[in-house]
């Protein structure tokens, strides 16, 4: 009787876990997309040299996000149809899922916390190649680039040491934003990146907690189904004829 209850709730919880970690893979998957097709990001993608290493950073984060986030969602199915049906095999199968999950989780966090400044200098020397493009006359081209960015960005110009920026500035920037104090492009990049990070790191902590709890459910769901099913058949008899 206490097993069948324990059993009982362990479902409850699973399904309530479940429910959550696909909300979190949907969220997870939401993010890669704005990351990849968000305005800002894609601007810095396409004016990126081929020797710059954001792009590669670009591809990887939304291919990387979207497979992390369908494992989450698959893990949450199956573990939702392993409570319902008290399947050992889905319920083995959801927790092999979560743990894909996790050893997928545990390097994003690590990389996100080793590598954040990698990422701000790649997009802030993407504008710097184009800011002195521009500054140098040698591309109309860039100019418009330039000109995106700092619509995009709400910016306009930066600090350069190489001499005077205002010709550059009155000609790529919004109207509103040419005379503005406080407006350099290179800390609003940086200032809009680590926002950005900073919420993907609490976004793969909530999923990580989630993904542990999970693994830990399902292994327990899958014990009380293997239990329960022993003392279910050990409380059978068969009488035979002589």
């Amino acid at each position: 009787m206490e097993l069948r209850c324990g059993l009982r709730t362990t479902k409850c919880q699973l399904l309530v876990t479940s429910l959550c970690v696909m909300l979190l893979g949907l969220s997870i998957a939401t993010l890669s997309t704005v990351t990849h097709y968000g305005l800002r990001f894609t601007l810095i993608s396409n004016v990126s040299l081929d020797s710059n290493a954001y792009k590669v950073i670009h591809h990887t984060a939304f291919y990387f996000g979207i497979c992390l986030s369908m494992t989450l969602i698959l893990a949450a199915l199956l573990s939702s149809a392993a409570t319902v049906q008290e399947s050992q095999c889905l319920t083995a199968t959801g927790f092999f899922c979560f743990a894909l999950a996790f050893c997928g989780l545990i390097p994003a966090a690590c990389w996100r916390y080793t590598h954040s400044m990698e990422v701000e200098d790649s997009m802030m020397d993407v504008y710097d190649f184009v800011y002195e493009e521009v500054r140098r006359n040698t591309s109309s081209f860039r100019r418009h680039e330039l000109t995106a960015i700092h619509e995009a960005f709400l910016c306009c110009g930066k600090h350069s040491p190489f001499g005077d920026t205002t010709n550059v500035e009155n000609k790529t920037c919004p109207p509103d934003q040419v005379h503005d104090e406080g407006q350099d492009c290179l800390q609003e990049i940086q200032d809009f990146l680590k926002k950005h990070m900073d919420f993907v790191f609490l976004l793969l902590g909530i999923t990580i907690g989630f993904t542990v709890y999970g693994m830990f459910l399902t292994s327990f769901l899958w014990f009380s189904i293997h239990f329960s099913s022993n003392l279910y058949r050990k409380g059978k008899y068969i009488l035979r004829e002589r």
